[in-house]
């Protein structure tokens, strides 16, 4: 997808001059990483982008987050892996990928050709693991940053790193100190105070936190009085979190001194525009791309437009601006 001369000719009609319009600076820092605009596609809803491809056009995004990598390859959960429901979507995929060796081999590669940052994701079953996954991941060419995913919640232990203070802690501060690109921690909502777990990965050096990962939630089936999804519980996504994210971006933002990536149920302008206002420097798309998948691109074409409406003239005007 190019540049749309209609869209900004519909904006110049409604008192934005292209030339405004060229002229805005859509470029936000997370701490170390530096992104040309503030639109990025989530781990596990856009494949290894290569999927998307043809759909997308891949270098108009901020970054990309190809799916999370663990360090052996993992089949992922039992049937079924995913519920539609009234505002969102249900998963328990399980982190269904083919292990770090097999994406250093197959998907890397292609992923260096992207003219765009590449953000990677891991996940790890022990802070060892976390550490030894970053490091590794962290020292190939073409990995802009690295995202700690410690908040997965339909596998085992797969948030204990996001739900303990100081596990979260030594994890980021360990996979700071082997990995030489920006850490990213990737943080839960299933917790009683995610400021504080967001200072704690502040506290053991990451660049910035990603929030929030998908509420646990369960779908059941009243008929055969059995749980519709294979493992029970899974992570809602989607339109129905959109609330609680900004509500965990707006605390985190009003007490941590960190640079913050939203993340649950974006898929407008308005959303966009909210996350950036309630302290998020950066978004993640997520279940959106799944029924539009060219809604990241269209939400860059819309950003400059939205950002004139406020009277700034780049992103950093408008974060954290709640209420002032």
């Amino acid at each position: 997808m190019k540049f749309n001369p209609s869209f900004a000719r519909r904006e110049a009609e409604d008192g934005v001059s292209n030339n405004e319009l060229a002229m805005t600076d859509l470029s936000t820092t997370l701490g170390r990483l530096t992104l040309k605009n503030p639109i990025m596609v989530a781990s596990g809803t856009f494949g290894y982008a290569r999927e998307m491809e043809g759909i997308v056009d891949i270098p108009r995004l901020g970054a990309v987050l190809p799916k999370t990598i663990t360090a052996e390859p993992r089949i992922g959960n039992a049937p079924w892996r995913t519920v539609e429901t009234s505002a969102g979507l249900l998963n328990a995929i399980g982190l269904d990928n083919d292990g770090v060796d097999a994406f250093l081999e197959n998907h890397l590669p292609y992923l260096r050709t992207l003219e765009t940052a590449v953000v990677v994701s891991v996940a790890g079953r022990t802070q060892d693991e976390f550490v030894s996954l970053a490091e590794r991941i962290g020292n190939e060419a073409g990995v802009a940053a690295v995202e700690l995913n410690l908040s997965c919640p339909n596998v085992s232990g797969g948030i204990d790193f996001g739900t303990d203070a100081n596990s979260c802690r030594n994890v980021v501060e360990a996979a700071r100190r082997s990995c030489k690109v920006p850490i990213l921690a990737k943080l839960t909502p299933n917790v009683t105070r995610i400021a504080d777990i967001a200072q704690a990965a502040s506290d053991g050096g990451a660049d910035a936190v990603c929030l929030i990962n998908t509420v646990l939630g369960m779908a059941i089936d009243w008929r055969r009085r059995k749980p519709m999804l294979g493992n029970g519980m899974g992570g809602l996504s989607g339109p129905a979190i959109k609330p609680i994210a900004l509500r965990c971006v707006h605390q985190v933002a009003s007490a941590v001194n960190i640079p913050i990536i939203g993340i649950g149920g974006i898929a407008t302008i308005d959303d966009v525009m909210q996350f950036l206002v309630a302290g998020a420097s950066a978004i993640q798309i997520g279940t959106a791309n799944y029924y539009d998948p060219t809604v990241s691109t269209r939400l860059v074409d819309q950003l400059p437009a939205a950002l004139s409406e406020l009277g700034a003239t780049g992103v950093a005007e408008i974060v954290g601006t709640l209420g002032k």
